[in-house]
């Protein structure tokens, strides 16, 4: 089974609107066999205010594409961004990925960590392992392999790629997965729905909210280790 993948590589994801492919069947139809393998000012540690996360997951007008607010009544609060206590012998700067409580965390100094609420790979799809950023993307094209055309034939019409933007599937940005020189097929990307963030839905990639995806991004160069734990 192959994931779809964007013109520099990326694998996919997200939003149903008329007229296009139903994000989420991109998801679940893109499957990779890979074996092995804060927001300072409003991100706390004993929670936050629905004043605070709609600031803090507001729009972002000064994107290529801008992006829109995001629906947060759609959210569960524990899903917010925050700064929480989390032990790790991982160095700062690491992302930990933690599918069975639908968390990605970036170790942060002092027993800190920066946690982001996320989507994860559905039954059947999850992994765990080592790996680390091979590649960073943003608002990249979106392809997908024959397999997916195969099965879902209306994906045809992007078969020359899908240009960057709000409806593409790899979002605002992505973190290309990589081992040992070779990409993975996996990714950590920007999702546009609320209502996924906790769920697993994907064929093994990692969504966060775009707003927190752009954070994570901002701090994350390539090279940067990623633990993925079991689920």
């Amino acid at each position: 089974m192959t994931f779809a993948t964007g013109q520099n590589g990326a694998a996919t994801v997200p939003t149903p609107r008329a007229g296009l492919l139903d994000r989420r069947a991109f998801l679940a139809g893109s499957a990779a066999s890979l074996g092995a393998l804060g927001l300072a000012g409003c991100a706390t540690t004993d929670g936050m205010s629905f004043a605070q996360a709609s600031a803090l997951y507001g729009p972002v007008p000064t994107e290529k594409f801008p992006i829109p607010a995001t629906d947060i009544s759609k959210l569960d609060p524990k899903y917010y961004r925050r700064t929480v206590q989390y032990a790790s012998k991982e160095a700062p700067g690491t992302i930990v990925v933690d599918p069975k409580n639908y968390y990605v965390y970036r170790i942060e100094e002092g027993g800190l960590a920066t946690r982001y609420g996320a989507n994860v790979g559905r039954d059947g799809f999850r992994w765990s392992g080592d790996a680390y950023v091979g590649r960073k993307s943003e608002w990249a094209t979106w392809t997908p392999p024959r397999e997916m055309i195969k099965r879902q034939p209306e994906a045809a019409k992007w078969a020359r790629g899908m240009p960057g933007g709000l409806e593409n599937p790899l979002g605002a940005r992505t973190l290309h997965l990589y081992q040992n020189g070779a990409y993975t097929l996996y990714t950590i990307y920007a999702s546009s729905e609320p209502d996924t963030i906790g769920s697993g839905i994907t064929s093994g990639c990692v969504g966060l909210l775009s707003q927190d995806m752009i954070h994570l991004y901002n701090q994350t160069p390539v090279k940067t280790k990623v633990v993925v734990l079991p689920a």
